[in-house]
């Protein structure tokens, strides 16, 4: 079954006024361009968890090298920096460049910068390639969500959401398990996952529609972003915040605190990636019946439940049973946010918006271990899930007494 897109114009300036006309032309998109969007989704927002199980040893191979407990973790925050402050830019040259190009060009430098890591041998060279890593990764995001905005409106987009999201948990699965088998042959290997960008390539380069954009401006007019737009940032933001405690301090919980093994770990975080993909696909029926807003709500709902779950755990094998609820809850928020952000842009405008929330999400995953390493370090790994669980249980009750309160004054 083909997918049928519109491309719409939004407007025409005529002497000083604005014409809103529609153009009609379908195009279709082929089940190869669907396919290729989402395996393109894969390689975003977990690419960075493939080699968390190879700092330590990396850290070992360069013990020479002072501060390198402090490099080492910056290895891996490093790319999810560059991304929140390049992708806003990042966005204004995609428009200008082209989603298609964008995308060839940014799989190359994945693949490259990705994998330097397999030859490298200094800790600055590692954190550059990190860095042009970050560019590419940022790249490759906007294009994939700018993308769904152009080929699917309403009820077929909030569907094909929910699968993008669950390409993008798979994703995390596949970084998470694949850099664990490899880190335990040689602590280089897990850079080579990158690679995988090649073998996309050739889909993109074959398969990828772009839709052309029709507007015809005769005086240039400034393209502004919505100011709602910036609370769906903020929301975005505290998303990835929250969420992103779950890969980053998960390990030191079950290892250090429980004795788990390294496969024990990478199997709970990995089922918490999986629910996190079934929690994506169950958005479009969440929409059927609820707005945006209270599906956030839904959703951290949700992952208040399992942060608890998971600060009350005695039996190691519990974890089983309560990571896979944040992840679910995570799914459900990412999906929404997402969904919510290009309901409210037209063509011209959903790259850069695209951008922004791209920035605002990894600036949310690169400040998650360190705005929560104080509190961590008062009450502990365990205690600080059933804090963060609590707060968000209040913070979700004060935002219902708030919107009761102003359905009342309305």
């Amino acid at each position: 079954m083909n997918y049928i897109i519109r491309n719409e114009i939004t407007y025409k300036r005529y002497s000083g006024k604005i014409k809103f006309t529609k153009l009609t032309k379908e195009y279709k998109i082929k089940k190869s361009a669907i396919l290729t969007l989402l395996l393109l989704s894969m390689t975003t927002m977990m690419s960075n968890v493939a080699i968390v199980t190879t700092l330590p040893r990396l850290q070992n191979y360069f013990s020479n090298v002072d501060n390198i407990e402090f490099y080492s973790r910056l290895i891996l925050t490093l790319p999810s920096l560059v991304i929140a402050f390049l992708a806003p830019f990042m966005g204004h040259l995609i428009f200008k460049f082209g989603k298609k190009k964008s995308a060839i060009i940014a799989l190359l430098i994945f693949a490259i910068a990705g994998s330097a890591g397999l030859y490298l041998e200094t800790i600055e060279e590692f954190l550059i390639s990190r860095s042009v890593f970050g560019i590419a990764v940022s790249t490759l995001m906007i294009v994939s969500t700018s993308l769904v905005g152009d080929y699917f409106k309403d009820e077929q987009r909030h569907k094909f959401m929910g699968y993008q999201s669950a390409f993008i948990a798979i994703g995390g699965i596949f970084f998470v398990f694949g850099g664990g088998f490899l880190s335990d042959i040689n602590w280089r290997f897990p850079f080579g996952i990158y690679l995988i960008g090649l073998i996309l390539l050739p889909m993109v380069l074959f398969f990828l529609y772009e839709v052309p954009n029709k507007i015809e401006i005769q005086t240039e007019i400034s393209i502004t972003l919505p100011k709602k737009l910036l609370g769906i940032y903020f929301l975005g933001f505290f998303y990835m915040l929250i969420f992103f405690v779950l890969p980053t301090q998960m390990p030191f919980l079950i290892i250090d605190h429980f004795g788990g093994t390294g496969k024990m770990t990478g199997s709970i975080i990995a089922l918490a990636f999986l629910s996190n993909a079934l929690g994506a696909i169950t958005f479009s029926k969440l929409k059927k019946k609820y707005n945006f807003s209270t599906i956030y709500i839904i959703g951290l709902c949700i992952v208040a439940i399992g942060f608890t779950g998971i600060g009350l755990v005695k039996n190691i094998y519990l974890f089983y049973l309560t990571a896979p609820i944040l992840g679910f809850g995570g799914g459900v928020m990412m999906t929404n946010i997402t969904a919510w952000m290009l309901s409210c842009t037209t063509f011209e405008k959903r790259v850069k918006a695209s951008g922004y929330l791209t920035g605002s999400l990894f600036l949310g995953q690169f400040f998650s271990p360190i705005v929560f390493h104080p509190l961590i370090t008062i009450v502990g790994v365990q205690n600080f899930f059933e804090v963060v669980g609590a707060f968000l249980f209040i913070l979700i009750i004060i935002t219902l007494i708030y919107k009761k309160t102003r359905s009342y004054a309305d």
